[in-house]
């Protein structure tokens, strides 16, 4: 979705509104098996003294494989749109959007906006606990059968508990 800017780029103050989805075709990750509903993005762009900003969020409803138990579950994730849009690229600044004549590539800022922020560890719930490393039980709904493994260097002390 492209956005005309010209009629706030010499006016302070001035906002334009935006809303829209983004297509899923690239937004690829690995622990994420579909999305529920479409990333929404809601927003605006206002020139701020001379400065264009992006501002809004994106939310989206995923379903997503836990990185500790490998279940599948759902979650919803929102993420705050900041940015900032100028003519010229300074190389040092990540959250910087170059204006394209006077118009800018809104789907473009929102998508790099929601990889940016994705989460680098996707959890069922904060507490998993994961799978067994001897049986692969799932640990989240009842201990396994395989007992705690002693550490061999710890084993004479073991003895002395068994007298």
């Amino acid at each position: 979705m492209r956005i005309n800017l010209h009629e706030i780029i010499e006016m302070p103050g001035g906002s334009i509104p935006f809303e829209l989805d983004l297509e899923t075709d690239n937004l690829d990750y690995p622990q994420i098996v579909a999305y529920s509903t479409l990333p929404h993005a809601v927003g605006k762009v206002v020139n701020e003294a001379g400065v264009l900003h992006v501002k809004g969020e994106v939310s989206a409803e995923m379903v997503c494989i836990c990185d500790r138990c490998g279940d599948e579950f759902k979650t919803q994730k929102v993420t705050q749109l900041h940015g900032i849009i100028a003519e010229e690229d300074d190389g040092e600044n990540p959250e910087l959007f170059l204006l394209e004549g006077n118009e800018i590539d809104m789907s473009e800022i929102v998508s790099t906006c929601f990889i940016l922020d994705m989460d680098t560890k996707f959890l069922c719930m904060p507490d998993c606990k994961g799978i067994c490393p001897k049986c692969g039980k799932n640990l989240n709904s009842g201990s396994c059968a395989c007992g705690k493994e002693v550490d061999p260097r710890f084993a004479v002390l073991e003895q002395l508990l068994d007298k």
